[in-house]
C-alpha cells in the first residue's frame, strides 16, 4: 500500500482505478488533440469509439437533440467502466477495479445525479418527482400503494441496481479466473496423478478468459445504455 498511515493512503485497487483513468484520459487527448478532417490512426479509432457510443446508446435511446447533451456523461461512464473491467484479465493487475463497491457506487452517483438533473431541469424538482411517482387515470385508493412503490423503484432502486450488477458480475468472473487457474495449479504442481486434467482446466481458464471479455464489454454497454434509459425516462417522465 502506498501512503500507508495518511489519508492518502491508496492500496493495490485503487492504484489500479487511477492507471485505467490515467489510460483513457491520455488515449483521448493523444486521439483528439490534432483533429484531422479525414481520421487516421489513434484518431479514427477514438472517433470509431464515440461514435459506437452516441449512435447505439445516447441517440438510439435518448434522440439526437437530447443525446448530444449528454454524450459527455454516457461515453465517459462508458469508456471508464470498459476500462476499469479491463484489469480483470490483464496478468499482473488479475482484478477488475470494479469488483469492489466503490467505482460502481460512483459511477451509479453519477449516473443518479444526471438523470434527477434531467427531469428537474425540464419540469422542475418538484414536479418532476410527482410525475415520476405518480401514475395517472388510477383510482385514488391505489396511489397510496403505487406511489411508495414507485418512489423506491425510481429513486433507491435504480443507482443500487446499477452499483449491484456491475460489481456482482466482475466480481464472479475474477472468482472463476482464480479457481480455474487455481485448479490448474494444483493438477500440474501438486497432485501428479491427475497432471493430465490440468490440460482440461487450463483450456477451460483460457476459454472463461476470453468469455469474461466479452462479460467486460457486455457490462460497459449495460451500465451506459441503463444510465440513458434513466435520462430518457427523465425526460419523458410526464408520459408514465
Amino acid at each position: 500500500m502506498l501512503f500507508e498511515g495518511t489519508p492518502f493512503a491508496l492500496d493495490r485497487l485503487m492504484i489500479i482505478r487511477l492507471i485505467a483513468a490515467a489510460v483513457v484520459a491520455v488515449l483521448f487527448y493523444l486521439a483528439m488533440r490534432r483533429s484531422a478532417v479525414v481520421p487516421r490512426g489513434l484518431q479514427n479509432v477514438g472517433e470509431i469509439a464515440l461514435d459506437f457510443v452516441k449512435n447505439n446508446i445516447s441517440d438510439e435511446i435518448i434522440g439526437k437533440k437530447d443525446g448530444d447533451r449528454f454524450l459527455p456523461v454516457i461515453a465517459t461512464i462508458f469508456f471508464l467502466t470498459l476500462f476499469m473491467n479491463l484489469p480483470a484479465v490483464i496478468p499482473g493487475f488479475n482484478i477488475s477495479p470494479n469488483a469492489r463497491i466503490g467505482m460502481p457506487l460512483v459511477m451509479a452517483a453519477v449516473a443518479y445525479v444526471v438523470f434527477i438533473y434531467a427531469g428537474a431541469k425540464k419540469y422542475g424538482f418538484f414536479s418532476f418527482v410527482g410525475k415520476s411517482v405518480v401514475v395517472p387515470n388510477l383510482p385514488p385508493a391505489l396511489h397510496l400503494l403505487v406511489v411508495p412503490i414507485e418512489f423506491v423503484s425510481t429513486f433507491i432502486l435504480r443507482p443500487a441496481t446499477l452499483t449491484i450488477r456491475l460489481m456482482a458480475n466482475m466480481l464472479a468472473g475474477h472468482i472463476m479466473i482464480v479457481l480455474l487457474f487455481s485448479a490448474t495449479n494444483f493438477f500440474f504442481w501438486q497432485f501428479n496423478g491427475w497432471t493430465a486434467v490440468s490440460l482440461v482446466t487450463i483450456i477451460v481458464s483460457v476459454a472463461f478468459t476470453f468469455f469474461e471479455l466479452l462479460v467486460i464489454f457486455l457490462q460497459a454497454y449495460i451500465f451506459a445504455l441503463l444510465t440513458a434509459v434513466y435520462i430518457d425516462l427523465s425526460l419523458h417522465a410526464d408520459s408514465h
